[in-house]
């Protein structure tokens, strides 16, 4: 670990500080680590003070905000394994590495199921069977899963389009209206392009879904669905499989409840979307 610069930063400039700031900066100290997995939104109500509250101080310690403050916590507080995996020592073999990581990851999946709103879930189903567009949202590592998303809705017959640069996400999402479905993907639910694009679709009328770790976070504020992962990741292994095996889990429980509600039309497409690239296939 390195020494905790940021954390002696925040001492040194203690005296010097608002009441609200004062009151940021000794939650800090309480609990540094805790912090780590929170989002911005979670970090607030536990401070009791606004977002961009949080916002400022971090810009007054010379951070951009609260993302990369979260980044160098991690760095300071974090062991480097830990960053690479939670569950990892440096001292562990390859076969405590694969026993280790395939644990986690299946404690993804079972907690993400138990955590999952089947009332959320209901609504979601809904809103895209009776919908005539849909828009997926993610960048990053979630622009992935929103490009699976829309592979497994083609492939029952769903008409839907991914997008994974900000400013093409923004025009979808303008041009939705109440007859659409948008979904946003953010592991963190304050990935900012993606909490826009979701808030610009909500504007326009349509029916919004967030695929997110963290309830209490930017993007489900947007959201008429949310359907919640249960992973967790330090901000420097971001992206990590088991994030992503956790949103996999909800969009397969999805996709498949969809596939199941759409009856022999999803399975009639099955059959003509397997033919179409069978010829692809030796």
């Amino acid at each position: 670990m390195q020494d905790k610069q940021c954390l002696l930063k925040i001492r040194s400039l203690y005296s010097s500080f608002s009441k609200i700031e004062k009151k940021i900066a000794d939650y800090i100290f309480l609990h540094e680590i805790e912090i780590i997995y929170m989002s911005i939104t979670e970090f607030s109500e536990n401070c009791e003070v606004s977002e961009t509250s949080i916002v400022r101080f971090c810009r007054k310690i010379n951070l951009k905000g609260y993302q990369e403050f979260k980044l160098v916590l991690a760095r300071e507080c974090v062991n480097p394994q830990e960053n690479l995996h939670e569950k990892i020592h440096g001292d562990d073999n390859i076969e405590e590495i694969i026993n280790k990581i395939t644990v986690a990851n299946i404690e993804a999946i079972k907690n993400t199921s138990k955590i999952l709103s089947t009332a959320a879930m209901e609504k979601a189903i809904n809103a895209i069977l009776a919908a005539d567009r849909i828009d997926i949202y993610g960048v990053g590592a979630s622009a992935f899963t929103a490009g699976d998303a829309k592979y497994k809705f083609m492939r029952i017959g769903i008409k839907c389009e991914s997008f994974s640069d900000p400013h093409l996400q923004n025009m979808s999402a303008v041009n939705l209206d109440s007859k659409s479905v948008a979904i946003g993907i953010s592991f963190s639910g304050s990935t900012k392009d993606t909490v826009d694009s979701l808030a610009l679709a909500k504007k326009a009328g349509a029916f919004t879904i967030a695929i997110t770790n963290y309830e209490k976070s930017p993007i489900t504020k947007y959201a008429n669905a949310i359907l919640l992962t249960s992973a967790e990741e330090t901000p420097l292994r971001s992206g990590a499989l088991t994030s992503k095996i956790a949103q996999l889990q909800v969009l397969d429980i999805f996709y498949t409840a969809v596939a199941i509600r759409r009856g022999d039309l999803a399975f009639d497409m099955l059959n003509k979307t397997a033919e179409a690239v069978l010829p692809k296939l030796y």
